[in-house]
């Protein structure tokens, strides 16, 4: 038993995400064409007869440009919050969700959960099923607390690495571009996302996609350089934004995660015990 992953493209020109099992998928956003979806797939042997639903993680225009047809098209269901279906202006009928409220679609387990980033209602997601938990956390501002919590318990994830540091600082960007991208709200820098993965990944983590690399203030040789110093027996790969990754296929297995630092669990503690007892089992 197992859950197979390909990301069939990943950046500012349209993201989408593959996550399924022997028989039945779920799309992570569709910013690509159905037609490029259709092609991409059948090009990795894979079939749209197993895609069962589409998750949105935001309404910008890289990550839903495509839903609109592939859905009418395959008659699938749109599973999206009432603020981001709001925001995103496309005529069709989605499916709300919540955040920590899990989603079946068939044997598959789709959880979602909030995440930073500059739109209406944005979420990452945990896709599970066989025993194997995927991970999407792509167009994050920043490092939390859930997401650390969530990307502990991923068999293989797709992890923004957006930016590098200096090539965002000395490119042509505007200043207001800049501290968007970089401001807490925006993306998450080749050496955020290297922190997470080094101090949260967990063993048994068996592949790691970076994901949503900037055009012009990253490269590919330079993150998968970076992250192979440190991925150990994980398999680092780059999400292309021109075509489709190859089909990982990902298996159960056990997973430990190290001790969170001290300071993160004194963090974790004083912020739980500010909220109520009643609301605090959604947090972690």
């Amino acid at each position: 038993m197992s859950l197979f992953i390909t990301s069939l493209n990943s950046g500012s020109n349209g993201n989408c995400y593959y996550v399924g099992n022997a028989g039945e998928a779920v799309l992570i956003d569709v910013g690509i064409s159905c037609r490029e979806v259709e092609r991409r797939m059948r090009c990795l042997g894979l079939t749209m007869s197993t895609v069962k639903a589409i998750f949105i993680s935001h309404e910008h225009t890289d990550h839903i440009s495509g839903v609109p047809v592939l859905a009418k098209k395959y008659g699938l269901p749109v599973y999206i919050t009432e603020q981001t279906l709001h925001h995103s202006r496309m005529q069709l009928k989605g499916i709300p969700f919540g955040p920590q409220q899990p989603v079946t679609v068939g044997q598959l387990q789709v959880t979602a959960f909030v995440k930073h980033h500059d739109a209406s209602d944005p979420h990452s997601f945990l896709v599970s099923g066989n025993g194997v938990s995927i991970g999407v956390f792509t167009d994050i501002g920043q490092c939390c607390d859930q997401l650390v919590h969530h990307f502990r318990q991923c068999h293989a994830a797709f992890l923004e690495a957006n930016y590098d540091t200096d090539m965002l600082e000395k490119g042509r960007y505007p200043v207001f571009l800049k501290n968007r991208i970089r401001g807490g709200q925006g993306h998450l820098s080749n050496q955020q996302a290297l922190d997470l993965f080094r101090q949260h990944r967990p063993d048994g983590m068996q592949v790691l996609l970076l994901s949503h690399l900037s055009r012009d203030n990253n490269d590919p040789a330079l993150v998968q350089e970076i992250f192979s110093r440190h991925a150990g027996t994980v398999h680092v790969a780059v999400a292309s934004r021109y075509e489709a990754s190859k089909v990982y296929e990902v298996f159960p297995g056990e997973l430990v995660a190290s001790p969170l630092p001290l300071p993160v669990l004194q963090a974790a503690k004083k912020k739980r015990s500010a909220i109520p007892t009643a609301v605090q089992s959604s947090l972690f």
